[in-house]
């Protein structure tokens, strides 16, 4: 995983027990079966066969065996080979390949509760708000209020608008709550956006009635 726009670190996981020097291999990472991202010669990069959209954007740390991605990318995502291949008696024989996944993440702006009506809320009426927040990826798996009064909770999923910007590809989403306007005692109204199990949810400021 790597946040847009920063540095994506591409594991070769290449155990080199053979302490081969990098002057006798050739390095190369591929994204799907096309484009060559990077390619290391003999000990020397070589950019006579990388795809334009990689020139200038790559690093590898020999060491490490990890490529660095610069400037990470929603296009950048999907599936990179390494392929490393030993010199011997003068022909190139693989010796190792490996392969990874790359996800880019982009933060959510906090979800934000905006009311929908005007004038004062009288019993029996109904409650109309909307909950929002922006600019984020990868598509939330879904946004949920929570309606907290006294020593209960309830949870509402109502159906919500998710929004895919044509240029930049991230994600605005937008729900609202439509339910009767709680009566005799202190209710805490809040919007939680929840991203994906590995990554992270985001809670609003509640709103209090």
């Amino acid at each position: 995983k790597s946040f847009l726009n920063h540095t994506a670190y591409l594991s070769c996981s290449f155990p080199n027990t053979q302490k081969t020097d990098i002057k006798d291999l050739r390095v190369f990472w591929q994204k799907g079966a096309i484009d060559v991202v990077h390619e290391v010669y003999y000990g020397q990069e070589k950019h006579d066969n990388l795809s334009p959209k990689y020139i200038n954007r790559t690093k590898m740390d020999m060491d490490k065996w990890t490529l660095q991605l610069l400037n990470a990318g929603i296009v950048d995502e999907g599936d990179y080979t390494c392929i490393i291949q030993h010199r011997d008696k003068g022909s190139l024989k693989v010796i190792h390949t490996s392969e990874c996944r790359l996800h880019i993440i982009a933060n959510y702006s906090q979800p934000e509760i905006a009311w929908l009506h005007t004038g004062e809320l009288k019993p029996n009426e109904y409650l109309n708000l909307s909950c929002s927040s922006s600019g984020g990826y990868p598509k939330p798996e879904h946004m949920i209020w929570l309606v907290a009064s006294a020593n209960k909770t309830e949870r509402f999923m109502y159906s919500w608008d998710v929004l895919q910007d044509d240029a930049t590809k991230l994600y605005n989403v937008t729900s609202k709550l439509y339910i009767k306007v709680p009566t005799n005692t202190p209710t805490n109204i809040s919007c939680l956006l929840h991203v994906g199990e590995q990554l992270w949810s985001l809670v609003s400021v509640p709103l209090t009635i």
